[in-house]
């Protein structure tokens, strides 16, 4: 092959690179929306914190009779984002999140269900660590609805279900 032709096979090879590296970045799944929600239900699932210690306080049994929890999420600033949901139900002595997608539950009890929502900025601080439940809430970081005393006596789980935010990868661009 002569120099002139190798240069250009490389130069077609490495702008192949280059679009795949932009087709795969530009496929990431958006931070909260139905994929996303289906990622946050399994790593909710590996969180031995949210599995166990939900059950063993009685949050998971408060579930308005329909034999799940609903907690449904959204970013604040984007207004025609839909919100997921995630559906928790005991089972086999764990709280199992058995659904992660878009809202389907028509019959939400805010006396057992909760939606929570905050700018994106804030999911990803509170995603890192940077600062637990009660600050968010305190200083208007997470917007909250749902039963607060409830919340309130399982801090340590609901800031593992923070924490868990930032560990399922999303893109976090605006939806058009």
């Amino acid at each position: 092959m002569r120099p002139r032709n190798r240069r250009k096979v490389w130069a077609a090879a490495g702008l192949g690179v280059l679009l795949s590296a932009a087709s795969a970045a530009h496929a990431q799944t958006e931070t909260m929306s139905a994929a996303w929600a289906k990622s946050a239900c399994d790593a909710w699932n590996a969180e031995p914190v949210l599995t166990d210690e939900l059950v063993k306080s009685g949050w998971a049994k408060n579930n308005a009779g329909r034999g799940f929890k609903v907690i449904q999420l959204y970013r604040t600033e984007c207004k025609d984002s839909p919100r997921v949901e995630l559906r928790i139900a005991e089972q086999d002595d764990k709280a199992r999140c058995v659904y992660g997608g878009r809202v389907e539950t028509a019959r939400f009890d805010l006396t057992a269900d909760y939606v929570m929502h905050a700018e994106t900025a804030r999911w990803q601080e509170m995603g890192r660590g940077e600062y637990g439940p009660m600050r968010a809430m305190m200083f208007g970081c997470l917007k909250f609805e749902g039963p607060s005393f409830e919340a309130m006596r399982n801090m340590g789980p609901f800031e593992a279900f923070l924490l868990l935010v930032g560990k399922v990868a999303g893109a976090t661009a605006r939806p058009k």
